[in-house]
């Protein structure tokens, strides 16, 4: 059993000593893995809450995406190459506001590792015209989730009135006028006859938890608002609460379609692919909350949960580099599974009598951890 003390011991250490390596090596692998190709990044942010009431400087109670909102958290923010390769992360106060860490955290990568200006990726959530001017201002090329229904209704209107097949493009130039200097940006449409089955799928839902909600008596004045599926109830009177069904089914048009601003010249196409990778961003958030535990995090000096926080970006990385591997060997295995088997993998150390050194032996394993052993012994 290892002692407590040596493991805050350990963390002090990686906080103040180690961390900065710990970074570098992850980022020199992800570049020899990429072929030293990180034209294409993406961008996410989550929240981590703590388990301790109190807030100090870093951890402040704000918006939680685990939905512990009354927890002192802290904000990560994560960039990956493609197929979710890490390159960094940073770590934000609990209250900044997700649209506030882009450009800070960017500029404190290219400092930390000297990287070239790739395609920024990121989802609708970071879209905001600062954000798109500090990009544009630092030479930054950027594909960012676009919210349709946000649009001017000239704009709307165009967009809803081109006649769409499936797997159309669209494609909107938009000149704006910032500080009197013309900045050309456009916006792409794309239609998609699955993604239209799944939205009409998912408004279908929407719609009748509303109806069970509202047959409950639950909903008040305070439930009307344009927060997801609310943007349907109306108030009649001062005090009957309904559902305007003219507005669910007139909410249909949008059904498939799916807009992305961008100011590269990249096809309709290539926007498309690369903007379909940035699942591979919520998987490494849903990996390291599931699968690497890092929360609830307990800790309340700032170094160690730096020091938490590196941890869990390390075995991020390694977690990458096993999956990889699993792939190549086109094992059945999944990372998770490996994981599983190891659990009760077991080895002896012994030595004989008058023997000088010890020796270990693994125990007899099963079909699924001989071949997991053999992986790591041929790639290790």
């Amino acid at each position: 059993m290892i002692d407590t003390d040596k493991i805050y011991r350990f963390l002090d250490k990686l906080s103040n000593r180690l961390k900065e390596q710990v970074e570098q090596i992850a980022f020199a692998h992800t570049r020899r893995t990429l072929k030293e190709n990180i034209s294409v990044v993406f961008y996410d942010m989550t929240t981590l809450y703590f388990e301790a009431s109190d807030e100090d400087d870093l951890r402040k109670t704000g918006f939680s995406k685990d939905g512990k909102h009354s927890n002192p958290q802290i904000v990560i923010g994560l960039l990956v190459g493609l197929s979710g390769y890490p390159i960094g992360y940073d770590i934000f106060e609990g209250n900044t506001y997700e649209g506030h860490t882009l450009i800070p955290f960017l500029e404190k990568i290219q400092e930390k590792f000297g990287l070239n200006k790739p395609v920024v990726i990121v989802d609708s959530g970071l879209l905001s015209n600062d954000n798109l001017k500090a990009l544009e201002d630092e030479g930054y090329q950027y594909i960012i989730g676009a919210r349709l229904k946000n649009e001017t209704k000239t704009v709307q209107q165009e967009i809803i009135g081109y006649r769409y097949q499936d797997g159309d493009f669209y494609s909107i130039d938009k000149e704006v006028v910032i500080e009197k200097k013309k900045r050309t940006r456009r916006l792409i449409v794309h239609y998609s006859d699955a993604r239209a089955r799944k939205d009409a799928h998912n408004r279908k839902r929407g719609l009748e938890r509303l109806e069970k909600r509202l047959k409950s008596g639950r909903l008040t004045k305070a439930n009307i608002n344009n927060r997801g599926y609310n943007k349907y109830l109306e108030m009649t009177g001062e005090i009957n609460i309904s559902i305007d069904y003219q507005k669910y089914e007139s909410d249909s048009i949008w059904d498939g379609l799916k807009g992305y601003i961008t100011n590269s010249r990249l096809s309709g196409k290539m926007i498309l692919e690369n903007y379909a990778q940035l699942w591979h961003i919520e998987k490494a958030f849903r990996i390291s909350k599931t699968d690497l535990r890092i929360r609830p995090i307990y800790h309340r000096i700032k170094h160690r949960i730096e020091a938490h926080i590196c941890i869990a970006f390390t075995a991020y990385s390694i977690y990458k580099e096993l999956e990889s591997i699993l792939q190549k060997e086109k094992s059945n295995l999944s990372p998770q599974k490996a994981n599983q088997v190891t659990q009760n993998m077991y080895q002896i150390t012994y030595s004989l009598p008058d023997a000088k050194h010890t020796r270990t032996k693994l125990l007899k394993m099963d079909e699924q951890q001989a071949e997991l052993y053999r992986i790591i012994e041929e790639n290790f």
